[in-house]
């Protein structure tokens, strides 16, 4: 297996939107990390040899080099850390430790866990027992202050840049917060009003709190549509024993990858053997759920038009407020079903009012391939072509000015914003997009989107102009190819992109390929593979009503979040299927 860079995606959405853009970012709850595909079927690891060092005995893999030691090396310790290296040279140093854990793997019928990973995040840095706060806050700040924290879906992770001399240091504080967190009564008190008060102020911005909808609607009641945003109700319920418990699951070694970028390969593999090396290893591996073959099983349910209130996907039927206890409970899955249960999408819409907002707010999104499928390099390059922006924008060449959605801001004035989206993981995508208008074009606002999506099916035909008015053309296609593949290389000169992709790469697939042979793989996509595609994704009917994506679980129909002013917007998913685009909404998911 060759899997591609971890920047793929990310890429994608920065180059497709301009710097003015809205985007669901994160301050201390994480941003949604998304990872490039594979480029062919999971497969069983390479071959490892053995790395004898002095008192330890190390599995290593690296490619073969006569002359020089390889630019990246990975090496598995006796307990099943992973260490990873990339030797680019320069005066920084990057590190980071990667944990198979997040959201998904969260349980929402356990009082108390759902949001457990947004209070982690919270929680990193704080007493420990080796360390207090106040000293824990001294050591980052006498290294540059340039330590964080962040959680989401599929990963929590914690990552530093430093001088090169400064690793020993960096490291020892990424140990002892993962290892060794005493999680203060007081300190969660701290940060469960400060995380209130965050939570307050994303549910006041439709451009943050309606992707976490999204999920939430498009994957119900399963996996990639558990809260990534902390739940007031469990937030006020959640103890120190939720998070201590939650670690004690998931922190494993064999869930964990430590990747460094800048060092040579053997001292960060001394390193984490001092650090990680003594915890034990599970008897039995928790594999994720792109690892397994196997598939959880799933409930099923007849879509339906939501109501106007959001608090549904808090609860039902995984409500926080049951007071279930933290071990395994009749009836629900159990840890190792919850690390290899594979998602369920299942579509959906939700209708929020609310007349006092200056613009009615929509998110239209379809299930996309997951980062294992060839496909991802297609879709990441539609989403560049469809790029888009704000209104607000400074404009300039690289800036999506040239997209076809930021088209549509010059031609429909009542359009405030209109960019595509992609959110991969290992088991399945969301891909749409997402605009915002004023209530006069509220009626209109569905019709356009749904125009943009048919031309890249090929529907429509005709010459491309400056309105978008015709179908995809080479030069736009050559266009958002350059695009991707210059930010894929200008993202990876930071040391904490680069550090970060390695270790998600390693995580995910166990290897890593270079910007080289993802430049290569992105220049194949030609307009006949890049319409296949988007047929594909956007009309699943012709493909077995979805059954052809990931796993064959999705529904194959779309999903839709509104908010703001909604008069007039109709049944926007019947509307869609009646152009082709998404199974019958009434569909069993």
């Amino acid at each position: 297996m060759r899997p591609t860079s971890a920047l793929l995606l990310s890429a994608a959405s920065k180059a497709a939107a301009p710097a003015s853009s809205r985007s669901y970012t994160r301050h201390t709850v994480a941003k949604a990390l998304s990872i490039a595909a594979s480029s062919s079927p999971r497969s069983s690891p390479p071959p490892r040899s053995a790395l004898t060092k002095p008192g330890r005995s190390y599995a290593s893999h690296s490619p073969s080099s006569l002359s020089s030691p390889p630019l990246v090396q990975t090496t598995t310790l006796p307990n099943g850390v992973r260490v990873a290296t990339e030797s680019t040279p320069g005066h920084f140093s990057a590190v980071g430790v990667y944990v198979d854990a997040g959201s998904r793997f969260e349980r929402p019928w356990v009082a108390g866990e759902s949001g457990v990973s947004h209070l982690l995040d919270r929680m990193a840095f704080k007493s420990t027992s080796n360390r207090s706060s106040e000293q824990m806050t001294g050591e980052i700040e006498k290294l540059g202050g340039q330590v964080m924290c962040s959680s989401s879906r599929e990963t929590i992770m914690y990552q530093s840049s430093m001088f090169n001399q400064d690793l020993p240091a960096v490291l020892s504080i990424l140990a002892d917060t993962i290892q060794h967190p005493l999680i203060l009564p007081e300190e969660l008190n701290q940060q469960r009003e400060a995380a209130a008060y965050e939570i307050s102020e994303i549910w006041n911005k439709p451009e943050m709190i309606l992707p976490e909808l999204l999920h939430m609607t498009a994957y119900k009641n399963n996996t990639l549509g558990n809260p990534l945003l902390c739940p007031m109700e469990s937030l006020e319920q959640m103890t120190v024993e939720n998070l201590q418990g939650f670690i004690k699951e998931w922190y494993k070694p064999e869930r964990i990858v430590v990747a460094g970028a800048g060092m040579p390969h053997e001292e960060l593999v001394g390193l984490t053997g001092e650090l990680f090396g003594k915890a034990r290893a599970q008897e039995t591996v928790l594999d994720s759920p792109s690892a397994s073959a196997s598939s959880a099983g799933s409930s099923s349910g007849r879509s339906s038009r939501s109501s106007s209130s959001a608090s549904s996907l808090w609860a039902s039927p995984f409500s926080t407020t049951a007071k279930t206890p933290a071990s395994h409970a009749p009836g629900q899955p159990s840890l190792a079903e919850i690390a290899t249960a594979k998602a369920r999408y299942t579509g959906g819409d939700l209708y929020l009012p609310r007349p006092d907002l200056p613009f009615t707010h929509i998110y239209i999104a379809f299930e996309g391939v997951s980062i294992h499928d060839d496909d991802i390099y297609a879709l990441a390059v539609l989403q560049i072509l469809l790029g888009g922006g704000s209104s607000f924008s400074a404009g300039g060449p690289g800036k999506g000015m040239y997209s076809r959605l930021y088209n549509v801001l010059n031609t429909q004035h009542a359009v405030d914003y209109i960019a595509a989206f992609l959110h991969s993981y290992n088991d399945s995508a969301l891909f749409g997009i997402a605009a915002a208008c004023e209530p006069r074009f509220t009626p209109q606002i569905a019709s356009v989107i749904a125009q943009q999506l048919e031309l890249c099916t090929g529907a429509g035909g005709g010459r491309h102009t400056l309105t978008g008015s015709g179908g995809v053309t080479r030069a736009e296609l050559a266009r958002a190819r350059n695009q991707l593949k210059s930010s894929l290389m200008m993202a990876l000169e930071s040391r904490l992109v680069e550090v970060e992709d390695l270790g998600r790469q390693v995580q995910v697939h166990g290897t890593k390929v270079g910007v080289e042979e993802m430049c290569e793989k992105i220049d194949r996509v030609d307009l006949e593979v890049l319409q296949r595609v988007a047929r594909r994704v956007l009309r699943p009917q012709q493909a077995g009503g979805g059954k052809m994506l990931n796993h064959g679980l999705g529904s194959g129909q779309t999903t839709v979040v509104a908010q703001g002013h909604l008069e007039g917007l109709g049944d926007v998913r019947e509307m869609l299927f009646r152009r082709g685009l998404g199974a019958k909404p009434t569909t069993i998911a």
